[in-house]
């Protein structure tokens, strides 16, 4: 997409921040669009009310309440394929009459006035949270309660498609009507809709949801509870090599590693303004007459762990590591796979450090990140510096100093290893400004990776201090940081990022051995047992079934490779291979293969 093309047509300038124009291009376009689908779908369904129909990451979409659109009002009604292509023949017409988009300001009693007329149920309980800045747009005869801004009008929309209908709880809680949710993309051409189209489909083939299951890697159990994950044999063997790599690397580094418990008291959350500042992501229970959380993040145990004794300047920084389990609840109607889960291993670090360390630390934390980003071979990263949102400071812990001191820092870092960045207004953590680290994988998404966060807030509110050269207590300055990321997301990540077909140190099994016949099943054993004594993950496909067969059971699994046992490579102590994604490369002495092999391991190939 030309995003310049798209900034070209907007008439609410003025309304951008000085480097937004490109993200509000796109979403200004994706959002007028969804007002331009949700005029089709009143103009073809008059009884739907409407929910909401922002722009996202890489479209839009509209909500709607069919309740009303069946006669007898007992069950919604779901939009069908032919649905969609009624909306979009609507939407054609719209478009092509060029209607303007014309923005009013109007008090809140009018707009009440207004949408109780047209029978907007769910706009008007968005009024009813609004006390001022009340804005509608109109199309011809269409009315939306809307902040903007839009497009000029409707005939700059070039090409669309709308793409599928889900469910969707208005405002994400399941406990709220069940909507109808349409999504939908727009480009100014259709050879840039096309490209995102194809993009889709590659990005639907790499599900992984859908590969997950296939190469039977982990399990999200409806009797467990949603957004809990069981990994699989294979899939914790992933989980299980990504963690010792990660601790190796750790403790490289001069990280201590440590493990906490699940939960904590109540008031030790309060005490941090977790409790204050993240109530609703939080899981209280009962132990006897004391009330505990379910932890959601490690930080407060690490911070116990160094107030166990006296801390000397001499000792800092210490560096405190742990992959911990914590639970946060997030609605159901957000729930996705590996991506968005209930509960999940964090990898997590606290480094406390004096002032005067600070810049070297954040240097050495950025310098990790780069090292893991390299190792998993991501195409490339995007940075983002998150800082407050403007206006806004009663959201956030600590005076305005300590706020610009962090950024300033944050900005110092990123300038010497001379990494661009987009600095990103409301983004920050209640508790200081933070670096965002966003992953490209193979087909160019960006995923969230590594973020390193500033905090004055819990060295103040837990007094965390250490002993100067001057023998007087000083405060402690702590970066939080992860360069991974949730387990869960960044292995759902890399199942999308590889199409499942996992690098041979990844790789759940990383040679099959298949047998041509059975009366071959003797030097089969050999040749596996042989591999499994160098640490190689093998498995034997022997049995009654054709080698056609046996090859495709093991390309369908994404074997890294394929060892065929014949008589001839019997006879000459040999092993005849397929590499994935080469095909047959010939006859080798297994020593050979062996060494081959373990040197591609070890170089994380």
């Amino acid at each position: 997409m030309t995003v310049g093309r798209l900034t070209g047509t907007l008439r609410d300038k003025d309304k951008m921040g000085k480097g937004k124009n490109e993200v509000f291009g796109k979403k200004i376009y994706w959002h007028s669009t969804a007002h331009i689908m949700a005029q089709a779908v009143k103009e073809l369904f008059p009884d739907v009310k409407l929910g909401i129909g922002p722009a996202i990451e890489s479209g839009f979409y509209y909500d709607f309440d069919c309740q009303e659109v069946t006669p007898d009002s007992t069950t919604a009604y779901t939009f069908t394929p032919e649905d969609l292509e009624k909306i979009e023949k609507r939407m054609r017409e719209i478009i092509k009459k060029d209607y303007k988009f014309v923005r009013k300001e109007i008090k809140k009693s009018e707009a009440i006035s207004l949408f109780k007329k047209l029978k907007e149920d769910y706009k008007l309980e968005l009024l009813n949270e609004l006390n001022k800045g009340i804005t509608i747009y109109s199309c011809d005869n269409f009315i939306d309660l809307c902040e903007g801004p839009h497009i000029p009008s409707t005939g700059r929309i070039k090409a669309f498609k709308l793409l599928k209908v889900a469910g969707a709880y208005w405002r994400g809680n399941e406990k709220n009507p069940m909507l109808q949710r349409i999504y939908g993309v727009s480009y100014p051409s259709q050879r840039e809709l096309d490209e995102h189209l194809k993009k889709l489909e590659e990005a639907k083939e790499r599900d992984h949801r859908k590969i997950g299951k296939e190469l039977d890697l982990f399990n999200i159990f409806e009797e467990a509870g949603p957004g809990l994950v069981c990994w699989t044999p294979k899939g914790t063997i992933i989980k299980e090599i990504i963690e010792a790599f990660w601790k190796e690397e750790h403790l490289k580094r001069g990280y201590q590693l440590i493990s906490s418990p699940h939960i904590a008291k109540t008031d030790l959350w309060k005490t941090s303004g977790h409790y204050e500042y993240h109530y609703e992501g939080m899981a209280e229970l009962k132990f006897g007459n004391e009330n505990y959380v379910l932890k959601p993040m490690n930080c407060l145990f690490h911070i116990l762990t160094y107030k166990t004794r006296i801390r000397s300047y001499k000792e800092l920084p210490i560096r405190y590591a742990e992959l911990g389990t914590v639970y946060r609840y997030e609605r159901s109607g957000v729930l996705h796979g590996l991506m968005r889960v209930r509960g999940f291993t964090q990898d997590d670090a606290h480094i406390f450090c004096r002032e005067d360390q600070m810049v070297d630390e954040l240097t050495g934390v950025l310098e990790l990140a780069q090292y893991m980003i390299k190792t998993f071979k991501f195409t490339g990263y995007q940075v983002d510096l998150s800082v407050r949102e403007p206006g806004a400071r009663g959201g956030y812990a600590g005076s305005d100093e300590d706020w610009e001191k962090a950024e300033e820092t944050l900005v110092q870092v990123l300038e010497a290893k001379k990494l661009d960045y987009k600095r990103v207004e409301g983004e920050a953590v209640f508790y200081g400004p933070k670096i965002d680290i966003k992953l490209f994988d193979a087909i160019g998404r960006a995923w969230q990776g590594p973020t390193i966060q500033l905090d004055f807030n819990l060295p103040q509110r837990f007094n965390i201090t250490y002993i100067g050269k001057d023998n007087k207590p000083h405060q402690v300055f702590l970066i939080h940081r992860t360069v991974l990321g949730a387990m869960e997301r960044f292995i759902g990540c890399l199942i999308e990022h590889y199409k499942g077909a996992f690098p041979i140190w990844l790789s759940p099994v990383q040679v099959a051995v298949a047998t041509i016949s059975q009366d071959l099943e003797d030097y089969a054993n050999e040749v596996t047992e042989k591999l499994k004594s160098h640490d190689i993950r093998v498995q034997l496909l022997s049995g009654a079934e054709k080698i056609g067969f046996k090859i495709r059971e093991a390309s369908l699994m994404k074997i890294p490779y394929i060892l065929i046992i014949g008589k001839r490579e019997k006879i000459a102590k040999n092993v005849s291979i397929r590499e994935r994604g080469k095909g047959d490369i010939g006859s080798f002495k297994l020593d050979t293969f062996i060494n081959l092999l373990t040197k591609r391991i070890r170089n994380k190939d």
